[in-house]
């Protein structure tokens, strides 16, 4: 059987992601493409606990060390890849994940400063090797993204960092689409959600 596809998804907070996921789910399902989507961190039973711990803050007001915050990233990673991503992509599926590797240098490393040496060889373990087929960054700057978080339901601990930590992240990407241009995709996500949609799906289209 031929080997499926993972295509991920990458961005700042605010920048529609999720929301151009389930768009482009609705639009593939239509056309019968045999497809998964999921999620990172979380995908898993495991995963999803893991979720909570990583974005809701310490009830008793502690921080989260980085680096615990790092491998609590590469716990549900390796769950996810295990459990989830491998049997998927064995079986021939077509899958979609909001947020991977990417978004881990970007964070862990770009935005909090973590060696970015270190952090590809642990996350190499821990993904088990897998790298996605193709990733499409949706790129809009920190200044003009986080104000759509005001209308968000739940606003989480990375939500409420500061701006400089997002505009760390937003520049740790620029870096590595720089650095792998012919697999990451880049998005103009400033302009409205159908011209974001259509421009989707014009890529992907394009890829399968």
């Amino acid at each position: 059987m031929k080997r499926g596809r993972l295509i991920t998804f990458e961005g700042g907070e605010g920048s529609g992601k999720t929301t151009q996921i389930a768009l482009l789910e609705d639009y593939l399902r239509e056309k019968g493409k045999p497809l998964l989507c999921t999620r990172e961190p979380g995908g898993t039973p495991l995963g999803d606990k893991i979720r909570h711990l990583i974005l809701e803050s310490p009830e008793d007001g502690s921080e989260v060390d980085i680096r615990t915050e790092f491998f609590l990233y590469l716990a549900s990673r390796a769950q996810h890849v295990k459990e989830v991503l491998l049997p998927a992509l064995a079986a021939g599926k077509l899958v979609f994940c909001d947020r991977f590797s990417d978004a881990t240098l970007a964070y862990q490393g770009y935005g909090r400063g973590l060696p970015l040496e270190k952090i590809k060889d642990m996350m190499d373990f821990a993904s088990y090797g897998l790298v996605p087929d193709l990733t499409l960054f949706f790129d809009i700057t920190p200044d003009l993204a986080l104000p759509r978080l005001s209308g968000r339901k739940e606003i989480n601990r990375l939500d409420q960092e500061a701006l400089s930590f997002h505009e760390r992240v937003y520049r740790g990407y620029q870096t590595l689409i720089r650095d792998d241009a012919k697999r990451i995709a880049v998005i103009d996500a400033t302009v409205s959600i159908e011209v974001v949609s259509r421009k989707i799906r014009e890529k992907i289209d394009a890829f399968l």
